[in-house]
């Protein structure tokens, strides 16, 4: 008996099963390939390996950074009730939940997470303009007549950059004290009322807000469509969020040079 045949076609005794059905499967055959590669899609990746995913990631950290922000700029409206209100302010965001849990620990968890949202939402916009370029290697040839892009989403990565470093001197100049020869531990009225009279640092302050108010225009706009849900009143509440944002947050530089707060 040299062979025998079955439904599926001839089986050669004593062959591996490299040779059966006359399909070469050895390693860097276009077969083994094949399979391989079959093999590999049975496999779904993670969501954040998708596109799809990657755009969730972006509007969910994008929200957690919307949400503080907004929060952000109410409590330091307090710098308009004197020193005592900006500074009791001050001491409760790092005393809350005392005494259940100790002084500062919720105060460290928010950071923890604004640091793992500022990660994920880095990782996915680099993930994002990636995969972008290679669906378009080579740049446009001619003037692109920018239709349904505006402004704010052809800035996105410069804003992005902008308010990104404006985070680090804001830290150094209000958190840390750094940047500024009046700061004061645990004084944050006059450490804002300190840094805001030195009109070069209330020029970056204004400028890097602007650009914040930009981010933030085209992030709310977009964050509904991240995550498939398209309102007609969306591209309203964007302008409403940024435009709050910004005006509150320029308006204590300004207040300073001013004399309003003092």
């Amino acid at each position: 008996m040299g062979a025998r045949t079955l439904d599926h076609g001839p089986v050669v005794l004593g062959a591996t099963p490299d040779q059966h059905h006359g399909v070469n499967m050895r390693p860097g055959s276009d077969s083994f390939v094949t399979r391989s590669l079959l093999g590999s899609a049975a496999r779904p990746p993670s969501l954040f390996a998708t596109h799809v995913g990657k755009k969730y990631a972006m509007a969910i950290s994008g929200a957690i950074f919307m949400l503080f922000v907004f929060l952000h700029m109410l409590g330091n409206l307090k710098l308009y009730l004197g020193p005592g209100e900006m500074n009791a302010y001050a001491r409760w965001l790092r005393d809350v939940g005392e005494p259940a849990v100790p002084s500062e620990a919720l105060l460290d968890v928010l950071n923890a997470v604004l640091v793992a949202a500022l990660c994920v939402h880095v990782s996915a916009a680099y993930s994002l303009t990636r995969i972008n370029r290679r669906a378009r290697p080579e740049a446009y040839r001619s003037p692109r007549d920018y239709v349904a892009a505006n402004f704010a989403s052809r800035t996105m990565r410069w804003t992005g950059v902008i308010v990104g470093g404006f985070v680090v001197f804001h830290l150094l100049d209000l958190t840390w004290g750094t940047a500024n020869p009046s700061f004061r531990p645990g004084d944050p009225y006059h450490n804002v009322v300190a840094s805001f009279q030195r009109w070069p640092v209330a020029a970056v302050y204004v400028g890097a807000n602007l650009a914040l108010a930009l981010h933030l225009y085209h992030g709310a706009w977009s964050l509904f469509q991240s995550l498939g849900w398209t309102p007609r009143w969306r591209r309203g509440f964007a302008t409403v969020f940024a435009v709050l944002v910004a005006a509150g947050n320029i308006s204590f530089p300004i207040a300073v040079l001013a004399g309003v707060i003092s």
